[in-house]
């Protein structure tokens, strides 16, 4: 029986994943941004021992990024994660709940999501306003439960279609310098050759969505759009919301790190590749290896270009 003003709902899903690589992704908030199209980006914070307290970027159905809190408790050896919302705006009085994985099999594992939430007032208007709050929980649940599902099979059967790699460019300049290169990204088509038009809103301090268009070496442009998190003056991390058609995902991040020689200036991507459209791209022949090389030369070719530009920038004095 539940408690007045209290709603309780629980979804589940069967993933074709062992339980303890479910649990782990699920527990390691890294690889949100890879499983969650949601998510941008997620930050641990200051938090009591036992507990963890994360601060999470989110753009939902391709709207501005949003700020929220989580409390976790993280129970390895029962393959659970309690959490709390510790950010909630009205009609919502309380939310939290707990990811609870199962073995379903050697290969399978059963994951629940369940929730529990509070409205604000009493009677029949909490009421119906709970029955509203269940909806959109429910139709959220059914939302992320698919994902992580999808995106946890996808690496899981085929590893090699997810990599990472990350270049460095020593700068002899300061960690801010370089950092403002970056973040000033509304001044690329002016300081990068390689892109024709940008368009940076920043709405909220911190929380950026950057639509350029790039040119490639055969003379075409593409356009891209990202949300960017930054960290003056130490990180930018981002996440590709509209991508090319050789990935499903792409996210990184800048970082600039401060040396005894000046400035270790870094881009990192994560990419997933759409082998669906590897031979449309790159002939009947390609392989998933010839598609990893082809995204990584692209991707580090601007990057690296980017992070010279900005070497020049910072050691020139401005």
């Amino acid at each position: 029986m539940q408690d007045a003003g209290v709603r309780r709902t629980a979804h589940e899903i069967t993933v074709a994943v062992p339980a303890a690589t479910v649990h782990r992704l699920i527990a390691d908030v890294d690889n949100w941004p890879r499983t969650f199209p949601d998510t941008v980006h997620v930050a641990l914070e200051a938090a009591p021992e036992g507990e963890q307290r994360l601060r999470i970027w989110e753009a939902a159905d391709g709207g501005e990024p949003q700020v929220r809190t989580l409390r976790r408790i993280v129970q390895d050896d029962e393959l659970r994660v309690n959490f709390e919302q510790l950010t909630n705006e009205p009609p919502v009085a309380s939310l939290g709940g707990a990811w609870l994985v199962e073995p379903a099999g050697e290969d399978s594992s059963r994951v629940r999501l369940l929730h529990e939430f509070r409205a604000a007032g009493e009677g029949a208007a909490a009421d119906a306003v709970l029955d509203a709050i269940a909806v959109r929980v429910g139709r959220e649940a059914q939302d992320t439960l698919a994902a992580l599902k999808e995106n946890v099979e996808a690496v899981h059967a085929s590893e090699d279609v997810t990599f990472s790699f990350e270049d460095t460019v020593h700068i002899d300049g300061s960690a801010k310098d370089v950092y403002d290169f970056i973040n000033e990204a509304d001044l690329w088509h002016e300081r990068l050759p390689h892109v024709a038009t940008v368009r940076l809103t920043e709405d909220t301090p911190g929380l950026q969505t950057l639509e350029m268009d790039t040119r490639a070496k055969d003379g075409s442009t593409h356009t891209t759009k990202s949300h960017r998190v930054t960290f003056p003056h130490h990180k930018i991390a981002y996440k590709q919301v509209t991508l090319p058609a050789l990935m499903t995902l792409h996210t990184g991040y800048w970082t600039f790190q401060e040396t005894d020689n000046g400035v270790s200036a870094s881009s990192q991507h994560t990419v997933t590749l759409n082998t669906a459209n590897i031979a449309r791209i790159l002939g009947d022949q390609a392989t998933t290896a010839d598609a990893r090389a082809y995204v990584h030369q692209a991707l580090s070719t601007n990057s690296t270009a980017t992070l010279h530009h900005a070497k020049a920038y910072a050691e020139s004095g401005r």
